[in-house]
């Protein structure tokens, strides 16, 4: 006996947000990167290279936001949400190779700092400021509930700061002549990126193999389910992630009586969305263990 309690949360409206991300970050990377070969900044280069990763970042969350939102099918019942979590994953991956490039980069020109045009390093990287907050700014809204918009919004606000970092190197370039910092700049860049990266990474890669959701309790869960009226015992549960944006539930029951049935299966398909934010859930009634045949059950690995 199953039921099936289908609220879809995907985000809405973000369409137009990742057109202008795109193209306002795609025209500062062109700009940044024309600048930072003219004025030999190593600074502005290493930020040009992280955006150009954060363009392709938010290209990749875009596929995924739009294939979400196509229907099911015979060959894919659960439609293309599970594209957002590839994206947010994506995303990890692609910062972590950046951060790699940017330091080794920066590494080798500490031995050897370069003459930077401070100038030109401090107006550049103020545009950068204002396109990188606006663009998060585009994402605002949505990072809580979806974790592959809280991607794009954590890249760009990290790129807003790290353009702002950028700007003091620039300054301090400036009124000291002080070569390294340009470098030294760039290293903090990377570790400010890898840093912000780490847990966007660990969380997708939870939702990639299916682990249970961050925002779940699953000891909680299943002490919900044992208190129903008539349970007693709870066995084969799992949850985990479709998307970004949804989670579902699978469960059996073991319930003696037969006579409120469609009570208990209401009232946990209901608590679990309201409680848990659990949105597919299907639960499977049982008389008794030994009429089950769960093979998890029986070898222990529930």
């Amino acid at each position: 006996m199953h039921q099936c309690d289908h609220h879809h949360h995907s985000s809405q409206g973000y369409g137009r947000a990742f057109a202008l991300g795109v193209g306002l970050n795609l025209g500062f990377v062109v700009v940044e990167a024309a600048f930072g070969w003219w004025a030999d900044s190593l600074a502005l280069l290493a930020d040009a290279g992280h955006n150009l990763s954060d363009v392709l970042g938010l290209v990749m969350a875009w596929v995924g936001y739009a294939l979400a939102k196509l229907p099911p099918s015979p060959s894919r019942t659960y439609g293309w949400r599970g594209s957002t979590i590839l994206a947010a994953l994506f995303n990890s991956l692609l910062l972590l190779v950046a951060v790699g490039a940017v330091a080794w980069e920066a590494i080798g020109r500490l031995n050897d700092p370069a003459p930077v045009e401070a100038p030109v390093v401090i107006v550049v990287a103020l545009i950068g400021v204002v396109i990188n907050t606006a663009t998060a700014l585009l994402f605002m809204r949505g990072r809580h509930a979806d974790l592959n918009l809280r991607g794009a919004y954590l890249h760009m606000a990290a790129d807003a700061l790290l353009s702002l970092g950028v700007v003091i190197a620039g300054i301090v370039i400036a009124l000291t002549s002080w070569f390294w910092v340009d470098p030294v700049t760039s290293l903090l860049i990377a570790a400010v990126i890898f840093a912000g990266t780490w847990g966007l990474l660990r969380e997708s890669l939870q939702l990639a193999l299916q682990g249970v959701p961050p925002s779940i309790e699953i000891a909680e869960v299943d002490r919900y389910l044992r208190d129903l009226p008539g349970v007693t015992d709870v066995h084969d549960l799992h949850v985990w992630a479709m998307s970004t944006t949804e989670i579902a539930l699978t469960v059996h029951l073991v319930l003696p009586g037969n006579s409120n049935d469609d009570t208990v299966l209401r009232q946990a398909s209901d608590e679990m969305l309201h409680q848990f934010n659990i949105g597919h859930t299907t639960i499977q009634i049982e008389r008794s263990l030994e009429d089950a045949e769960c093979g998890q059950y029986a070898d222990g690995t529930l």
